[in-house]
């Protein structure tokens, strides 16, 4: 009799862990901010609702697109329902300009990547924001400082196809976008993903600042705990419809999340 009632009780737990290993995981918040406070990028719509769409097809992720920061705190907000960064594991800034944060939202979003350990994304203009927060400008990497080449058939070199966000690329690939040129940026804090190729650029362009010839066009980073991608891509609205530029924003937003993972370590530019 106690076999018996052994045997079910076995039976019993063998059935509740098929039940809980078989429950698909927990589907990650992802919090988009759209303001925009200067230029007006017509693709900030286009290519939030495609973020928004990716997370509803891979079944990954919920977003949560706003036009303003009211949810970038980790103070209670008077809506009851109301979300701050509590609830989210990671921020995603298709912006531009001084957004309307106060001193205590910036603490406590720098604190969420930071000490907590969650993720950011930055789209295009995202470094073209908070010139007037240089801790920002540390967090994401670096800042906009023109694009010399305007909207142009950029030529493109994958340096680290093996992370998850390149791996739609081919090793060289041509994308007509607008590129931005980044400066206060540093390859001794961050992994260059892509740069463009310098032997096929106009170097004379009165625009062009970087001596070195390092334009990057994608890059991965730690920020204390936390995880930081950025690419520039994404000027035009029709970029959010190429296949790859989804599967890169995708693999990022899983990458930035901990969902996936990647050796991010500083590397010097190829041939220096």
């Amino acid at each position: 009799m106690r076999l018996v009632r052994l045997f079910s009780y076995i039976t019993i737990g063998i059935v509740f862990s098929t039940l809980l290993s078989s429950q698909p995981p927990k589907r990650k918040k992802l919090l988009a901010i759209g303001e925009v406070k200067g230029f007006q990028h017509d693709s900030v719509s286009h290519g939030l609702a495609v973020i928004e769409r990716l997370g509803q097809e891979s079944g990954l992720y919920d977003t949560y697109i706003r036009t303003d920061s009211e949810l970038l705190t980790k103070q209670k907000l008077k809506a009851g329902n109301a979300k701050n960064l509590d609830y989210f594991d990671a921020v995603l800034f298709y912006t531009t300009g001084e957004l309307d944060m106060s001193a205590q939202q910036k603490a406590d979003f720098l604190s969420f990547i930071h000490e907590d350990g969650k993720g950011f994304i930055g789209a295009h203009s995202a470094i073209d924001t908070f010139y007037d927060w240089p801790e920002y400008g540390e967090m994401t990497g670096g800042y906009f400082n023109e694009h010399p080449w305007g909207v142009f058939d950029a030529p493109v070199i994958v340096e680290d196809p093996n992370f998850p966000a390149m791996k739609g690329f081919a090793k060289t690939f041509v994308i007509k976008d607008e590129i931005y040129q980044a400066k206060s940026y540093s390859r001794d804090k961050l992994r260059v993903l892509a740069r463009l190729d310098p032997d096929k650029l106009d170097l004379k362009n009165p625009r062009v600042h970087r001596t070195d010839k390092d334009f990057a066009v994608a890059w991965a980073k730690s920020y204390g705990k936390g995880r930081v991608f950025y690419s520039t891509f994404g000027h035009r609205p029709e970029v959010w419809d190429m296949p790859e530029i989804q599967k890169m924003y995708l693999e990022a937003i899983k990458w930035a999340m901990g969902i996936t993972q990647a050796d991010i370590t500083p590397r010097p530019l190829p041939g220096m």
